[in-house]
C-alpha cells in the first residue's frame, strides 16, 4: 500500500511535467512577448499547483492513517527501585574553641617582661610576663617582720595566760594583732601575684600583642594571644523547623573550602533555646584536628543528617508535573510490547524531600515502575510510546 501512493505521487508530478510540450513551454510563451498569453501561462500554472497541492494533502493524509510508528513518541525510561535516602540540611558556620584567649592585666604598672614569644608552647601556670609592683616587694619584706613580732608576742602571751598570766585582755589584743598582720600579708602576696602574668591553660601563644617597657592597665591592655587547638568545634544556628530532626548524635559532614579538607563527625550539643529574633536555635558540632591544620574563626560547610530513608524511591525532579488541582503525576509505560512500545499511563504521586535533583517519592510508584524521564513533557495519557535506549 505504501509502495502504491508514492508511485501514485511520482506519476502526478511526472505527468505534470510532461504533459507541457515545448509549444506551450514557459519559455516559449515568454519568448512570444504576448503579455495576455504570458498571463493566460501563469493562471493555467497557479491552478494545477492548487490541484497538486490538493492531493500532496490527500496522500499525506492516507500515510499518516498507514504509517503509525511516524505517531508514536520516542522516550527514554528509568526502573524505580529502592534505596537509602539521606537528607541532609547544608548551612554555614564558623570554626571556633573554648581554649582561645586574649590576656590582660589584673594590675596597673610596666610590663617589665615578657618571658615567651609568638608560637611558643605553654602549660597552664607557667608564668609569661611580669609588671612592676611599684614597691610591693619591699612592703611585704617589711609586713613579714611585722608580723613575726606579732606571731612572738601571741605566742607569748597565750602560753601566759595558759598559766593563768596576765590579763584576758591582753592575750585577746596580741592574738588579733596577729591574725590581722597574717591578712594583711596574704592580701599583700595576692595584690604581688597578679604582677605576674601566667598561662590560663596549656596551648600556643598565637601573638604577643605588648611588648615590655609599656605602660599597661588592669582588664584593658591586651597583653597576648594564647590558643589550645585541641578543642574545636564549629558553632551555628539553625532554623526552628528543624529542632526535631537535628538532635545530638546526628552525622555531620564538614567541608573547609579553603583548606580543601572534609571530615565527617556528629553534633556534640544542641540547644533548647529558641532565639526569638531569628528563630534560630544554637548548635555545636565537634572537630578534630589532631593534625592542627584547622584553625579558630575558618569558614566551613555543614551537611547534617536530619532525614533517613533506607527505602526510598527516588526520581528527577525534571519529570514531574503538575496539574490544575495542584497534583503531582509523571508518567509510567505499562503493556510494553518486543518492539518497546508501551501505553503511557498518567500516576498520580505524592512526595517527599527533595536533594539535589532529586525528590522523594512517598506514594503513587512502587519498585519495579518504567518511569518515562526524557519526553516525560510531550506524551499524553493512553497514548503509545517507543521506548529507546543509547
Amino acid at each position: 500500500m505504501k509502495k502504491f501512493i508514492y508511485l501514485l505521487l511520482i506519476t502526478i508530478t511526472v505527468a505534470s511535467c510532461g504533459g507541457e510540450n515545448k509549444k506551450n513551454s514557459v519559455e516559449s510563451v515568454i519568448e512570444s512577448n504576448d503579455l495576455e498569453v504570458i498571463r493566460e501561462k501563469r493562471s493555467n500554472l497557479v491552478n494545477e499547483q492548487q490541484v497538486l497541492q490538493e492531493k500532496i494533502k490527500m496522500l499525506d493524509g492516507a500515510i499518516s492513517k498507514i504509517d503509525t510508528v511516524k505517531n508514536v513518541p520516542l522516550i527514554t525510561t528509568l526502573t524505580a527501585k529502592e534505596e537509602i535516602f539521606n537528607h541532609v540540611l547544608e548551612i554555614q558556620g564558623n570554626v571556633t574553641t573554648k581554649n582561645l584567649l586574649v590576656i590582660t592585666p589584673e594590675y596597673n604598672g610596666i610590663l617589665t617582661n615578657v618571658y615567651v614569644k609568638e608560637g611558643q608552647r605553654v602549660t597552664k601556670g607557667q608564668t609569661l610576663a611580669k609588671i612592676d609592683d611599684g614597691g610591693l616587694s619591699q612592703q611585704l619584706a617589711q609586713l613579714k617582720i611585722q608580723t613575726g613580732l606579732a606571731k612572738t608576742t601571741y605566742e607569748r602571751q597565750k602560753r601566759l595566760w595558759e598559766q593563768s598570766i596576765g590579763s584576758e585582755i591582753q592575750f585577746l589584743q596580741a592574738k588579733s594583732n596577729y591574725e590581722s598582720q597574717n591578712e594583711a600579708v596574704n592580701q599583700l602576696k595576692q595584690q604581688i601575684a597578679k604582677t605576674v602574668v601566667k598561662a590560663p591553660f596549656t596551648g600556643t601563644i598565637d601573638d604577643v600583642i605588648t611588648e615590655q617597657g609599656s605602660v599597661v592597665v588592669s582588664g584593658q591592655t591586651q597583653l597576648m594571644r594564647i590558643v589550645n587547638l585541641k578543642d574545636m568545634y564549629i558553632e551555628t544556628n539553625v532554623p526552628e523547623r528543624y529542632i526535631a530532626d537535628v538532635t545530638k548524635g546526628k552525622q555531620v559532614e564538614v567541608e573547609f573550602p579553603v583548606i580543601g579538607k572534609t571530615i565527617d563527625t556528629e553534633i556534640r550539643q544542641a540547644g533548647d533555646f529558641i532565639n526569638p529574633s531569628n528563630r534560630t536555635f544554637k548548635v555545636e558540632v565537634a572537630i578534630p584536628n589532631a593534625d592542627k591544620t584547622i584553625k579558630p574563626n575558618l569558614t566551613a560547610k555543614l551537611k547534617i543528617n536530619d532525614y533517613t530513608n533506607e527505602e526510598a524511591i527516588l526520581i528527577p525532579q525534571s519529570i514531574i508535573s503538575e496539574n490544575a488541582e495542584g497534583e503531582q503525576y509523571i508518567y509510567v509505560v505499562n503493556e510494553k510490547n518486543a518492539k518497546d512500545e508501551g501505553i503511557a499511563k498518567r500516576v498520580i504521586i505524592e512526595t517527599g524531600k527533595t536533594q539535589g535533583d532529586v525528590i522523594e517519592v512517598l506514594d503513587g510508584i512502587e519498585s519495579g515502575a518504567e518511569i518515562v524521564q526524557e519526553g516525560a513533557r510531550s506524551v499524553k495519557d493512553g497514548q503509545t510510546v517507543k521506548v529507546i535506549k543509547y
